[in-house]
């Protein structure tokens, strides 16, 4: 296997910890630091996407000020 053909791929990766709606006005008006209120709880799972396309669910996880995200399950064809 060719590894530096591997390290040229290119993954975008979404991470989806809820959702809401606002209309578009509302949207033009936040600033930086605004804070949009999601129709998830902390315990809920997020979605992860690569490219797309749903590959894995996870939990969000603090540590000190960083946020990032522990995958808890991956999704195979018949799961999605």
């Amino acid at each position: 296997m060719n590894v530096q053909a591997v390290g040229r791929v290119s993954v975008e990766i979404s991470v989806v910890l809820g959702r809401t709606q606002m209309p578009v006005r509302q949207l033009l008006k936040m600033g930086r630091g605004a804070v949009i209120d999601l129709d998830a709880k902390h315990e809920d799972e997020c979605w992860i996407y690569a490219n797309g396309e749903l590959v894995a669910r996870g939990e969000i996880m603090i540590v000190g000020e960083k946020i990032g995200v522990s995958i808890t399950r991956m999704m195979s064809q018949l799961q999605v």
